[in-house]
């Protein structure tokens, strides 16, 4: 990303960018960014957008030919097309005859790193994949956007926000806009703030989840997963919070075998000391072994979905099959 930035700060930029990943907040981002150094709002003559599998790759491909009308570049977006991801020999010929001032975005949920697309994107353009945050780096934007707002909140407290609301960042900011408005005037937003305000919906489902494939209710594990991709949870999001669950019970299980106090457990795994009673209970469902497994499971199935080879949203659903049965 701060490529990306040092190409509009220094107003030169390669013909191609391909964005791919589940991080669709950072991806919107990057692209609102582009479109904002590259066209004026109001230019619709050097600026074109393509959405879709029904999307018409020779018209978009003659029109990267095309050279921009009284302005330095021309700018064409193909969000979500496939022409990003799986190899066209007639389009990707096309390409090579791009005209240099033209710039093309292409955005993919993923890509198939052994095809000839990405591989031409990729030398001559920059690909860029958005994958969830850490949690540090996710308190530092979170402070960042507080302290804009005039509003600050406690380490501790991000930290209890992020368990409750999770990674996802369009989610994080909306919760935030909430926490913002209802706090006013005052600057510091508090636990109580959360308590009254935050939807712990997603974590909470993550929660339920794994407790009902301790016991093998796999219709009630599908039915919790399909309500969170209708709550507009990406698969990548929900497959980082199986596996942030599933490292939180086997430190759980491995701190309390040494005896450790619930404050000591909360302190060595910076959670909210009220978590430490929920996740002690639900670590009783598991044996190590299991949770290793399932961690191993879900570390195969993000490389499966990260090389093209399986769909993100069918290769989770099959995990939770498998982890289920």
């Amino acid at each position: 990303m701060k490529k990306i930035l040092e190409h509009i700060k220094t107003n030169t930029y390669p013909k191609f960018y391909l964005f791919y990943g589940s991080e669709k907040y950072m991806i919107a981002q990057m692209k609102n960014q582009l479109k904002k150094a590259l066209v004026s709002p109001d230019d619709t003559m050097n600026y074109s957008y393509f959405e879709g599998k029904k999307t018409n790759g020779e018209e978009a491909a003659e029109l990267a030919k095309t050279m921009p009308f009284f302005n330095d570049h021309r700018l064409i977006i193909m969000e979500d097309t496939g022409y990003g991801k799986k190899s066209d020999e007639a389009f990707l010929e096309q390409l090579k005859e791009c005209a240099d001032t033209t710039v093309m975005i292409f955005i993919e949920d993923t890509v198939d790193k052994r095809s000839k697309i990405y591989k031409y994107l990729s030398k001559e353009g920059h690909a860029v994949s958005f994958e969830p945050a850490g949690d540090q780096e996710l308190i530092r934007w979170i402070a960042s956007l507080l302290k804009k707002e005039g509003k600050e909140m406690k380490t501790s407290v991000i930290r209890s926000f992020l368990y409750r609301c999770g990674s996802d960042m369009y989610t994080l900011k909306n919760e935030l806009e909430k926490l913002i408005a209802y706090t006013g005037e005052r600057r510091e937003i508090t636990a109580k703030d959360l308590d009254d305000m935050t939807s712990s919906q997603t974590t909470n489902q993550i929660f339920v989840m794994l407790e009902a494939i301790a016991k093998k209710q796999r219709d009630k594990v599908l039915e919790l997963y399909y309500d969170l991709i209708e709550l507009k949870e990406s698969p990548f999001g929900i497959l980082a919070l199986l596996v942030r669950q599933s490292n939180q019970l086997i430190q759980v299980k491995d701190l309390s075998a040494r005896q450790s106090s619930n404050g000591a457990i909360a302190k060595a795994m910076k959670v909210p000391p009220f978590v430490v009673g929920k996740l002690k209970e639900q670590a009783k469902l598991f044996s190590l072994e299991d949770l290793y497994r399932m961690v191993g499971a879900c570390a195969k199935t993000d490389e499966q979905i990260k090389s093209g080879l399986i769909n993100d949203r069918v290769g989770v659903e099959l995990l939770l099959m498998e982890f289920s049965k």
